[in-house]
């Protein structure tokens, strides 16, 4: 069964992951899917209808780089109204690895790489005013990064 997307509400969940002193970032083939962004973002995707955002989560991991045995754990919960005027709620999940593991990139992505934490992508190579780098400080740090639509900081 078809459901109606929807226009008032953009759940999405993302999943930082971790590993050895490494975060994984991803670009996606195609921009248009993801507001016209072509930088490098988290693991993401919009909650499928009715869809727990923990398992969402678990199916980024698994569909976009082909890991199923990922623990996930939600870090914190971003509301704000995008430019589009809707809400959204962004559901910001935390895993740590091990080991750096063999993944099976997606057909969705054009990129895939692991960085060190302390030699980042710059700002301006990031989705949406670097908002990947932010949400990785919070994560990092425990203190919840509270995006403003406004200016897009």
């Amino acid at each position: 069964m078809d459901f109606p997307t929807c226009t008032v509400h953009k759940l999405v969940a993302d999943v930082a992951l971790f590993s050895t002193g490494q975060i994984a970032l991803v670009r996606y083939r195609d921009p248009a899917a993801y507001d016209r962004q072509a930088g490098w973002f988290l693991p993401d995707d919009y909650l499928a209808y009715l869809e727990h955002p923990d398992a969402a989560a678990r199916r980024i991991v698994a569909e976009q780089l082909g890991l199923t045995d990922v623990v996930v754990a939600l870090d914190h919960i971003e509301s704000f109204k995008g430019n589009d005027a809707s809400w959204h709620l962004i559901f910001h999940y935390a895993a740590s690895l091990d080991s750096i593991p063999t993944t099976v990139q997606s057909d969705t992505l054009a990129q895939f790489q692991w960085f060190p934490l302390d030699a980042l992508p710059e700002r301006g190579a990031v989705a949406h005013h670097g908002w990947a780098l932010d949400v990785i400080a919070a994560i990092r740090t425990n203190q919840p990064f509270l995006f403003d639509s406004c200016t897009g900081k």
